[in-house]
């Protein structure tokens, strides 16, 4: 049992959990996004209605939020791919770390771009 919960102070634990939550909270925003891309086929006055209503503030954070999952959700991945098919595995905390650089450089270059 206490090993249980050692298991889950671990980096790797961590990655997990971020490359997982990021993967259903993106699969999760599909759905969305193909009915915002679904505007367009009702009129030009539709889609426009839509844009206006995307430039909210709260909707722009959103955007945000959904680029840094997606950018999590890549370097956890490709740290994933890293670990499987390369020969260094003892890497993996460094791996770790490069995701999450990944991850943030993205994030804070999305924000200085919005």
């Amino acid at each position: 049992m206490r090993r249980d919960f050692r298991a889950r102070s671990h980096p790797a634990w961590w990655a997990f959990l971020v490359h997982r939550l990021s993967g259903l909270a993106l699969a999760a925003f599909l759905p969305l996004h193909f009915w915002a891309l679904g505007q367009a086929l009702h009129g030009e006055a539709a889609l426009d209605a839509f844009l206006r209503w995307t430039e909210q503030p709260l909707v722009k954070a959103s955007e945000w939020a959904i680029a840094v999952l997606l950018a999590a959700h890549l370097a956890g991945g490709l740290r994933l791919l890293a670990l499987e098919l390369l020969p260094w595995r003892d890497w993996q905390k460094t791996l770790l770390a490069a995701a999450a650089g990944v991850t943030l450089a993205a994030g804070l270059a999305l924000a200085l771009a919005i």
